[in-house]
């Protein structure tokens, strides 16, 4: 089955894939289906968004759709950038600035307190047999001072992982999909589509 993935960053769709690895879906960026398709981001949660941007995409392909949203919650700014972790520094989205910003609003937070977690919530749709499925996965850590690591996107050089001692940009996706946030919520959704294949 041809699946359309709403999302412009490859890398998450390298993680996905591999994380779906066994489905039997053949999976399409929306670039290469639908590239003038504009994915809009307007809801509160994170559970809205991905799924209306899995509906969009569907409805702009005529494909099923994974698509998620993911972000940072940082408790000393109360849980900001949240579902605005991509664009925390203004359009157009930029990881460099993103990471700039805080920063600068984490600069006299004591190491103690710059405790955060990634949060993701991935989803499925498939209007023409009218499923939804959606899931959630979480992953704490905390901010650092400086970045480490080349690895990853967004804030995974500041994120670092206490259990392993590197940041998420210093570990391999093999590793990163055993534990990250993404990967929680796309296995437990790969689990339900597995689930919802064999009771149909």
């Amino acid at each position: 089955m041809k699946v359309v993935v709403a999302t412009r960053n490859i890398h998450k769709v390298r993680e996905i894939a591999a994380l779906m690895d066994g489905l039997g879906y053949e999976l399409v960026i929306i670039d290469d289906v639908a590239p003038d398709t504009v994915l809009r981001e307007e809801e509160t949660t994170f559970e809205g968004n991905a799924s209306a941007k899995a509906l969009q995409a569907s409805a702009a392909t005529g494909l099923p759709a994974f698509a998620d949203d993911s972000g940072l919650e940082v408790d000393a700014l109360g849980g900001e950038p949240g579902v605005y972790s991509a664009r925390y520094a203004g359009e157009p989205c930029d990881d460099s600035k993103n990471n700039a910003k805080l920063m600068a609003a984490l600069e006299n937070v004591p190491d103690d307190k710059r405790t955060a977690r990634y949060r993701c919530a991935a989803a499925f749709v498939d209007p023409a047999r009218g499923l939804r499925v959606v899931r959630f996965g979480a992953c704490e850590g905390q901010i650092l001072r400086e970045f480490r690591g080349t690895d990853g996107f967004g804030y995974d050089p500041m994120f670092f992982l206490p259990a392993l001692g590197r940041t998420m940009a210093q570990i391999d996706l093999q590793t990163k999909n055993g534990l990250s946030h993404r990967a929680q919520a796309f296995r437990a959704l790969a689990d339900s589509l597995r689930g919802a294949a064999a009771g149909g």
